[in-house]
């Protein structure tokens, strides 16, 4: 008798505890979203940003478009430098994909021999031959 009565209570027991367990609450959904939208950011920005999130006051989805922007655009600029890469990632970051085709002569100028580097001689004046033509 002892036996069943102390299975009874176990299994009240488990029958009362085990939902509690096995749903989430509204706060553990919201940091599982919370956690997702801030994906790689670490740090200041994270705790910032889980801070709103975590609030309501879900202000972070606009910021992230430009965020996301700001990564397309440093990715595909990965072998730029200096002046290009300022005018690249201006128009890059403003909606356009590169500088427009209409670049100034000495735009030109500048851009080729950005790309240019360390060649020399025979071999910069080729590049630089090619590269203003373009």
């Amino acid at each position: 008798m002892k036996k069943l009565l102390a299975l009874a209570m176990v299994g009240a027991f488990a029958a009362v505890t085990l939902p509690a367990f096995a749903a989430e609450t509204a706060q553990q959904q919201r940091m599982k979203d919370c956690n997702a939208k801030a994906g790689d950011k670490k740090g200041d920005e994270r705790k910032a940003f889980m801070s709103t999130c975590l609030s309501g006051k879900d202000a972070a989805p606009a910021a992230n478009a430009q965020q996301d922007r700001m990564k397309a655009c440093n990715a595909k600029a990965a072998d730029k430098k200096g002046d290009e890469r300022k005018a690249f990632m201006s128009a890059c970051l403003s909606g356009k994909d590169a500088p427009s085709a209409k670049m100034t002569q000495q735009e030109k100028m500048k851009a080729c021999n950005a790309k240019a580097g360390d060649r020399k001689g025979d071999e910069r004046k080729a590049f630089m031959s090619e590269c203003l033509k373009g």
